[in-house]
């Protein structure tokens, strides 16, 4: 009877985040879809699945949080026209949707 240790991997294999092409697109289209306000999900998510490291997942929480009252703070009227909460919204959309569709690749290795 054959050892299971003779063919196995020298290097754990890193859990993936994404089954599917499919799942890739439904969950980088979270944060666009939400307009930002789940922009963190994705990683909170990665990060129970052991994709990333926790603080990766603390880091979009805290950066998430931290645009948002900027913004709020900035122009906390609704009739006001400032452009820049709505720039800062945009910017933390296009990153975290970029960033979420990455989860998966291996050349990108930090907090992974």
């Amino acid at each position: 009877m054959a050892s299971p240790y003779i063919n196995a991997l020298l290097t754990p294999v890193r859990p993936r985040m994404y089954a599917s092409a499919l799942a890739k697109v439904v969950w980088t289209l979270v944060p666009i879809v939400t307009l930002g306000l789940a922009a963190a999900v994705p990683f909170v998510v990665a990060a129970v699945k052991g994709v990333v490291k926790p603080w990766l997942a603390g880091a979009y929480v805290v950066g998430e949080i931290a645009v948002f009252s900027v913004a709020i703070a900035i122009s906390p009227d609704p009739d006001d026209t400032n452009p820049f909460p709505g720039f800062l919204m945009v910017l933390l959309i296009i990153t975290a949707a970029t960033h979420t569709a990455l989860l998966d690749n291996d050349r990108i290795s930090v907090g992974k």
